[in-house]
């Protein structure tokens, strides 16, 4: 089920209010526009009419896999339906943790929030407009020369690929759904740089993901360096 408010603060909020209200998984909350979007980091996500803004719920279960593996989930579910949007015309990829680039060019990103036993999934797509005079190539499928989809329509399309990859998640485990993941993603001995938390920054090559999801960086000396948390650029 979608609902849509013609404009809020930002649809992860009003999705964190209508859980603890009782809300059942599955359901969707699709914005025309945000005032106050938020994307990673506590960036701010800027939120015109015609693009997507979304976010659905998850209601953890005691045999559930990690629930910071709902990410790689999400990105799986954007990747399939991004690419169908695409049709060849150009390569859309995964790129660790959570963001979507389309030629090099960040596409869309993922924002997961969790209270107690609910993970609420925030999607933002870049459709028809794109941010401009940002730190990092940003793009739109409308900036691409595709025709932009109607987000209602677009939003369809993710709900029906989020539940077909949440039940693999839930039923399969999360081998299926990193396989997919690593099969959408910018390939193992990409050039990446890791910003970490405390300011510090590490370089190396794409070795794949940890069974937990984790990224796993080759650095210089041939070692592998685990990574939990950081913004991750192509290099």
């Amino acid at each position: 089920m979608i609902r849509t408010v013609e404009e809020t603060t930002s649809t992860n909020a009003d999705m964190l209010a209508l859980a603890k209200a009782g809300e059942p998984e599955g359901l969707w909350l699709r914005a025309d526009a945000q005032s106050g979007g938020r994307g990673r980091m506590g960036r701010a996500w800027h939120s015109p009419i015609g693009n997507l803004y979304a976010t659905t719920l998850v209601r953890l279960q005691p045999q559930d896999p990690s629930a910071a593996t709902l990410a790689l989930v999400a990105a799986v579910a954007l990747h399939e339906v991004l690419t169908a949007y695409a049709a060849n015309m150009c390569e859309i990829v995964i790129k660790w943790p959570n963001d979507l680039l389309a030629n090099g060019a960040k596409l869309a990103g993922i924002l997961l929030e969790r209270a107690n036993d609910v993970v609420v999934i925030g999607i933002g797509v870049n459709l028809g407009f794109h941010p401009v005079g940002l730190d990092r190539p940003v793009t739109s499928l409308a900036a691409l020369g595709l025709d932009a989809p109607d987000p209602h329509y677009f939003c369809e399309d993710l709900a029906r690929a989020f539940a077909h990859w949440l039940a693999q998640w839930r039923t399969m485990g999360l081998d299926s759904v990193r396989a997919a993941w690593l099969r959408g993603s910018h390939g193992i001995g990409a050039a990446l740089t890791a910003n970490l938390g405390d300011g510090s920054s590490v370089d190396g090559l794409f070795d794949g993901l940890e069974a937990d999801g984790a990224l796993r960086l080759r650095l210089a000396d041939r070692s592998v360096r685990v990574i939990h948390a950081a913004d991750v650029f192509l290099i």
